[in-house]
């Protein structure tokens, strides 16, 4: 036997097979979600010390805003012509380190708890960048201390326009304050805020480090953001741990303040209603670096297939056998897919319910999910059709007065007065009369029948709509990636 011949030939086989398998990994690859780093919109703050900061890129704000009851007096880097007292030319609260770090340090001038007892830094993109949907991260050292709120976020672009807040949206991708607000140096919480979920009403969510981590070592921090839904994740986009979708606001989809352009903002804050306030063991400064902020954008990926949803067969206000559930097609590493329907059935709804352990109106492309659609239709009414029925209205007029004829004919029975028993009869006579007449022409057989309070039995159409994280449309169920309609018979 020629082993050695054997040998080679198995070895050739595994060679080949390697290959093919790499070949299939690598064309699963190539449909997987891919971001495209904008560097128009994103600074690794890689000059010399103290070099300027990009102009083109960030604005600072100056002085006392007037916010949760702050402590710190926003200055601008070391010269910036706009820094007035307590700014002090020989405290730099915002700079370029020269190591790759954009510096923010935050003074303690005095130890007086109001404004302007310290001084700090806060940089935005009003007038230079906005962005609306993608990837925006950054990678950052937090300090901690008593009183010390830094944090990463993005404020809607249209408050500059009379929108107000909370209506303009808010969408925090981290905040860290110390245990007196519920976090401390091991937690950070993502939240957003809009209209009816705003301040200690948020849509948030804590994230806790593992394995002994915390906020004094740099961590990236950032947002997958799509049209109705935002995902919060911690070192890394696979890293996932919050999803807010437009189907959980207060008002749902309407109160959803997110598919419009937003600024981005950092800013080190000392003191106010949630961090609680400094005292003598909080540093000064306080410093927090930033190694970089990133904005990507999402390249387009495989469209989700959703095959044919059983369809739905129901009776008018019944809650069993009113749904249909599927399991759609998404190709692997294209992240999360949210969902949502409309029906066309009258005085109808519907609703998604997803198997994501993250939220329920979405599905991770890396995970066998399902995706179920109920619908709620209204009971029609119990009234017999005698009643409501356009070809037996002829007569309800003559029963309804016959029947008011039969109680005055038993009341006047029991009256004394002569004159009382003949009169009552003789206009009740006149009102059959004419409710008669009422009945069979004229008015009477052109008035529409009673409007039914239930959802009509019929067949219409419930549709699914599936939004992809690289969709850039305004959100509305038109520009959905994928959509499919489901069959529904209500009886």
């Amino acid at each position: 036997m020629n082993i050695w011949g054997n040998w080679r030939l198995i070895s050739r086989w595994r060679y080949l097979v390697a290959v093919l398998v790499l070949f299939l990994a690598g064309a699963g690859r190539a449909n997987a979600q891919t971001w495209n780093l904008v560097p128009s919109q994103s600074d690794e703050f890689n000059g010399p010390l103290n070099s300027p900061i990009d102009s083109a890129k960030w604005h600072f704000d100056y002085g006392n805003l007037n916010v949760n009851n702050e402590f710190e007096w926003y200055c601008g880097p070391v010269g910036d012509p706009q820094n007035a007292a307590p700014c002090d030319p020989t405290k730099a609260n915002v700079f370029i380190d020269g190591s790759g770090h954009l510096v923010f340090q935050a003074y303690r001038i005095n130890n007086t708890l109001v404004n302007g007892s310290w001084t700090s830094g806060r940089m935005q993109t009003h007038g230079t960048m906005t962005f609306l949907y993608g990837r925006l991260e950054a990678s950052m050292q937090l300090p901690v201390g008593a009183g010390l709120w830094p944090a990463f976020w993005a404020l809607g672009n249209n408050i500059f326009s009379g929108v107000n807040w909370p209506g303009c949206g808010e969408m925090d991708f981290m905040e860290n304050v110390p245990a007196v607000g519920g976090l401390g140096p091991t937690k950070i919480r993502s939240t957003i805020h809009g209209p009816g979920y705003s301040g200690a009403n948020g849509l948030g969510q804590n994230f806790t480090f593992p394995g002994g981590s915390d906020v004094t070592g740099f961590h990236t921090y950032g947002t997958i953001w799509s049209p109705n839904m935002v995902q919060f994740y911690v070192d890394g986009p696979s890293n996932v741990f919050f999803i807010r979708t437009a189907a959980e606001v207060p008002g749902g989809s309407s109160q959803w303040v997110f598919n419009h352009p937003f600024i981005n903002i950092a800013d080190l804050a000392v003191g106010g209603n949630y961090p609680g306030n400094p005292d003598s063991t909080t540093p000064s400064p306080a410093t927090m670096l930033v190694d970089y902020i990133r904005y990507y954008q999402a390249a387009s990926v495989q469209a989700p297939t959703l095959g044919n949803p059983p369809a739905i067969t129901v009776k008018a206000g019944a809650t069993t056998g009113n749904s249909s559930t599927f399991t759609p097609g998404l190709t692997p590493g294209t992240g999360y897919v949210y969902f949502s329907c409309s029906t066309d059935a009258p005085k109808a709804s519907c609703a998604i319910s997803t198997t994501d352990p993250l939220n329920t109106y979405v599905v991770n492309s890396g995970a066998a999910e399902s995706v179920k659609v109920t619908v709620a239709t209204a009971a029609n009414s119990i009234v017999p059709p005698f009643f409501i029925d356009p070809e037996m209205r002829f007569w309800l007029p003559i029963v309804s007065v016959g029947f008011l004829v039969l109680a005055v004919v038993a009341l006047t029975r029991r009256m004394r007065s002569r004159a009382w028993r003949y009169a009552i009869p003789v206009a009740a006579g006149l009102i059959l009369a004419g409710a008669v007449i009422a009945g069979c022409g004229g008015g009477g057989s052109t008035m529409p029948p009673p409007p039914g309070n239930g959802t009509t039995p019929g067949s219409y159409t419930v549709t699914v709509y599936a939004f992809t994280e690289s969709n850039s449309s305004t959100g509305s169920n038109a520009n959905a990636d994928a959509s499919v309609g489901i069959p529904l018979t209500v009886n």
